[in-house]
């Protein structure tokens, strides 16, 4: 522990010098110390419910205002990457490569420089493992359950080996030591380009953001919004000729006329006209209170796949249910679109999606534009549908391996064991132990005659690691299910009395 306090400091100094700072016009804030570049709007901290190691607030921050700027020059880009001659030269040779493919490679060389890499001790402070769905096993895999997941995890692991083979011949024309050659170590790069790159204009890979990878994700659409905060932010910022756009729904703004720092006004971006990105208070916070940085809308299968964690209330999660293929064909939505909402309640595509298909061929044209202004056709159509919708998600539901309440069961036995013998113990209660041995055996661990003295091996750890965010995962999932069958019954009830 200490030595990783004396990393971070070591790492805030280096950043310090490369003009990395949190500081802003106030006079009447704590002035953070020349040895680090935090210290006046914000510090590092530990949040053990809400992303562990974040960036909080040392004083009381207002919406809007600047809280970190990073030079351009302080960004890990394949621009300033490619300065090195020998890189830029083995590169060139190799443009069948992706931008996002290339900042990995770039990323591995700076890797294999050692101490001699300008990002050195960035890249000591990196983390050193990721939980991003192309790093689950097979076991993790299937801990997912649902058909959707698992092929999302297949497709991610076979995209990231399909790169690294197609990447391959320039590692070895740039002579990288055999253990940055491994598609372990490629994982691991791509993992961190794509859970930690920032938007650049000038870049489609994005960019590596020293100190500004420390802000946690807030999901979008959660923070309140006045017009005083809009004037505020406008009038306070560098940017005074374009629209605000944010995850207010009372704000009604012409999308045609938002750039690209408009859109991310309230979080960060790259400002030109300063030659650096800045990051904003998205809210209002208090002194000691996490300071959080808005990525876009994900559903959590996406959070998991992009940036390896799921959010425990995400606004923006999505199910999606099996439809017979004639809803698809009765109306014009798109397939992603037809889902239910995080709280249980169908999305408007699909509630009418399902009444036209409820609806005989011959009358879905004189009704459809009732349909489409979200009108309700008949009693017995909206009864017939809302049954359905309960029967299709009860079969789903029951069709899974485990219950909400196994899966809650393991995931309380995850949370409060101290030592693999107690996990044991608590999962006795559980009426199906398959899963249970299977981890066993994935880990050499089932003929084990007691697990008193067990402990479990790095490798083990992480994938019980994983193994809960599958576990979580599958849980919300199956609690969204149930969920609309309990507001589809609430629906039949009302038409009923």
């Amino acid at each position: 522990m200490e030595q990783e306090q004396q990393n971070l400091e070591s790492f805030l100094t280096w950043a310090a010098q490369l003009g990395i700072s949190d500081s802003t016009t106030h006079t009447d804030q704590p002035q953070h110390s020349p040895s680090s570049c935090l210290g006046s709007s914000l510090c590092v901290a530990h949040f053990p419910h809400s992303g562990g190691r974040g960036l909080g607030a040392v004083r009381d921050l207002r919406r809007g205002e600047i809280v970190l700027s990073v030079p351009k020059s302080a960004l890990m880009t394949r621009e300033n990457a490619m300065e090195d001659k020998k890189l830029c030269f083995a590169v060139n040779r190799h443009s069948c490569l992706s931008p996002a493919q290339i900042l990995i490679v770039c990323l591995l060389y700076e890797m294999c420089k050692g101490k001699t890499s300008r990002w050195h001790p960035y890249l000591m402070h990196l983390p050193h493992t990721y939980d991003i769905l192309a790093m689950f096993d097979e076991f993790e895999k299937r801990a997912l359950q649902v058909d959707e997941a698992v092929w999302v995890t297949e497709k991610a692991i076979l995209k990231a080996k399909s790169e690294w083979k197609e990447a391959h011949a320039l590692m070895e024309d740039l002579m990288f030591r055999p253990q940055f050659l491994t598609f372990k170590a490629w994982v691991w790069a791509a993992a961190t380009i794509s859970s930690r790159t920032l938007h650049v204009p000038w870049d489609e890979a994005g960019c590596l953001c020293p100190v500004g990878d420390l802000f946690n994700y807030d999901a979008p659409g959660e923070e309140s919004s006045d017009i005083e905060d809009l004037e505020h932010l406008l009038s306070n910022s560098s940017i005074h000729d374009t629209n605000l756009l944010n995850g207010d729904k009372n704000i009604v703004v012409d999308a045609e006329q938002l750039d690209s720092h408009s859109q991310r006004l309230t979080d960060g971006g790259f400002e030109e006209n300063v030659n650096a990105y800045y990051f904003y208070a998205r809210a209002h916070y208090k002194k000691g209170d996490q300071v959080l940085l808005c990525y876009g809308t994900y559903t959590n299968l996406e959070l998991l796949e992009h940036y390896g964690f799921l959010l425990q209330e995400n606004p923006n999660d999505k199910v999606f249910i099996p439809l017979d293929p004639a809803v698809y064909f009765s109306t014009s939505w798109s397939m992603e679109s037809l889902y239910i909402h995080h709280n249980g309640k169908p999305s408007f595509a699909l509630l009418a999606a399902l009444r036209l298909w409820a609806t005989p061929q011959n009358k879905r044209k004189s009704v459809g534009h009732l349909v489409y202004s979200g009108s309700q056709l008949s009693t017995d159509n909206e009864i017939f549908i809302t049954k359905w919708l309960s029967k299709t998600c009860a079969t789903v539901l029951k069709n899974l391996p485990t219950s909400i309440d196994e899966d809650t069961l393991l995931l309380n036995a995850m949370d409060s064991s101290q030592d693999f013998f107690t996990f044991m113990e608590i999962t006795k209660l559980m009426s199906s132990k398959d899963e249970i041995y299977t981890f066993l055996e994935t880990h050499n661990m089932r003929d084990a005659h007691s697990f008193t003295e067990v402990i479990l091996s790095r490798k083990a750890r992480m994938s019980m690691d994983r193994w809960k965010l599958a576990v979580q995962w599958r849980l919300k999932y199956k609690k969204v299910l149930f969920d609309c069958i309990s507001y589809c019954n609430e629906i039949i009830d009302s038409f009923i009395k």
